[in-house]
């Protein structure tokens, strides 16, 4: 256990004993009893949520029911009656905020099993790639400009699933993105007054005034736009003071969130397989231009996972990628080898090494695909055929990277792919996760990888849940629904 780990208990128990002499001290300070006890009470729910003692959610129910019990102890706290009846207890999820919240969210989450969030995500990847300062301005933009037309809250819930993509394909710890998204959604309620409560009651008073008012001395009422201007240039400037001081103010932590090459490291440490991804461009001058995929992949100990042409879609998958593919002039390559193999192909056939994944970042993501190992079972049938045989990757959407027999393991160069199959081989393959859970239901497979993502998208419900989201924006604008 690390040095940190081990004075963060001791933290949360002195601040435990300060918070509770502070609210000792303000309760000699209160007028009765009943101030006092409520004034104990917020010292504690403050507590509670800046040193996570527990989840958020934990604390916020706790607290309800402590002053639910206020009722049950009043005799022994010096209360006539309870702090809150207990009849209102859960008077509070009734409120707009939290059914606006509560919807938003449950549409958030329809909009995200189509896959149109994935598209969002992916499509700020293209655009910004990973880097933070190229990522954090579009994400808070983009949130700034949706919470003008709609609450703060409902916003930020209705972007969290692109956030939550956007840090798994990227790396970026999410707490980094969230922090900027969240203020930005704040400024960007100033840009139009539909997304300001507090500008809509000063609107709704400025009405009021005017009938106890001269007709030469009434205020003029707001229009939708007139607070644009300084709602605009408030959205601009927070979001400049996270692209230039964001790498000091934001948290700092890395573990949230999952690169790439996680599965990768994993694999590592298993069979000891240093491979890593990489994503190379094939010029016109490259003397790869007109081959195959089987005419470099065992010569030069590499295995390639993705394509992509052109205009043409990325060629991965069954019936995308096979051994017969050809590589044109400016076409993309997803490469799994070894740094000092792809370094040596790289070179010897004049191709530009890409330093980041960009035309992969979302195909190739973790959240989308990775290594797994699978079993060949004494029952299957692919016993005795090859991986060249069977067309494994065409077939089944597996690349095989490297097999496991007897102890020993072999890797790309060593002629895997001729091997033919034996019960209770364990074969190394890079596969999207969608296509290992189908392996999963082959009786040919024993699928030892299990937990991996599992995502189910429906884009064949894309346009209703595109519809109730629009209806329940017309109903907020246009309406007065609440």
């Amino acid at each position: 256990m690390t040095a940190d780990k081990k004075d963060l208990p001791v933290k949360k128990i002195v601040a435990g004993i300060i918070f509770t002499f502070v609210a000792l001290y303000l309760s000699t300070l209160t007028p009765s009893i009943e101030v006092a006890w409520v004034t104990a009470v917020l010292v504690l729910t403050i507590y509670l949520f800046a040193f996570e003692i527990v989840d958020v959610d934990v604390a916020a129910i706790s607290i309800m029911v402590i002053l639910g019990l206020t009722s049950l102890f009043a005799p022994y706290m010096g209360l006539s009656q309870g702090l809150v009846d207990t009849q209102k207890i859960f008077n509070g999820f009734s409120s707009n905020a939290v059914m606006s919240i509560i919807a938003v969210m449950i549409i958030g989450a329809g909009l995200d099993k189509t896959g149109l969030m994935t598209k969002v995500a992916a499509f700020i990847l293209k655009v910004g790639g990973t880097t933070e300062t190229r990522i954090i301005p579009i994400i808070s933009g983009t949130v700034a400009f949706i919470s003008s037309f709609m609450q703060n809250v409902g916003a930020t819930a209705l972007f969290l699933p692109v956030v939550s993509r956007i840090s798994a394909r990227s790396g970026l710890p999410m707490s980094r993105l969230l922090m900027p998204m969240g203020f930005c959604a704040i400024l960007g309620g100033t840009v139009t007054m539909v997304g300001s409560s507090p500008l809509i009651l000063l609107n709704d008073l400025i009405i009021t005034s005017n009938h106890a008012l001269p007709e030469s001395q009434q205020m003029q009422q707001w229009s939708l736009f007139s607070v644009t201007p300084v709602g605009v240039s408030l959205v601009i400037t927070g979001i400049l003071y996270f692209v230039l001081l964001g790498r000091f103010v934001l948290p700092k932590s890395i573990s949230e969130g999952t690169s790439a090459g996680n599965t990768v490291d994993y694999f590592k440490d298993i069979y000891g397989l240093n491979y890593e991804l990489f994503e190379v461009e094939v010029p016109a001058s490259s003397n790869l231009v007109g081959k195959s995929l089987d005419d470099i992949e065992h010569a030069e100990r590499i295995r390639i996972i993705a394509a992509h042409t052109g205009g043409d879609s990325t060629r991965v998958g069954p019936g995308g990628l096979a051994r017969d593919t050809g590589i044109q002039a400016g076409t993309i390559l997803g490469v799994l080898a070894a740094q000092k193999n792809l370094l040596a192909f790289v070179e010897k056939h004049d191709l530009y090494l890409r330093s980041e994944l960009q035309t992969f970042i979302d195909t190739l993501s973790s959240a989308k695909s990775g290594i797994a190992d699978i079993v060949i079972p004494p029952g299957s049938s692919l016993i005795g055929k090859s991986a060249r045989d069977l067309w494994m990757r065409k077939t089944y959407s597996i690349a095989m990277v490297a097999l496991h027999r007897d102890g020993e393991t072999l890797r790309e160069g060593d002629d895997i792919r001729n091997l033919p199959l034996e019960a209770g081989d364990t074969l190394v393959v890079h596969t999207a996760w969608d296509a290992l859970a189908r392996l999963q239901k082959d009786k040919n497979f024993v699928v030892v990888t299990t937990e991996f993502p599992h995502e189910e998208i429906r884009p064949n419900k894309v346009g209703w849940a595109g519809l109730f989201f629009t209806i329940a924006l017309s109903m907020v604008l246009f309406t007065d629904l609440r």
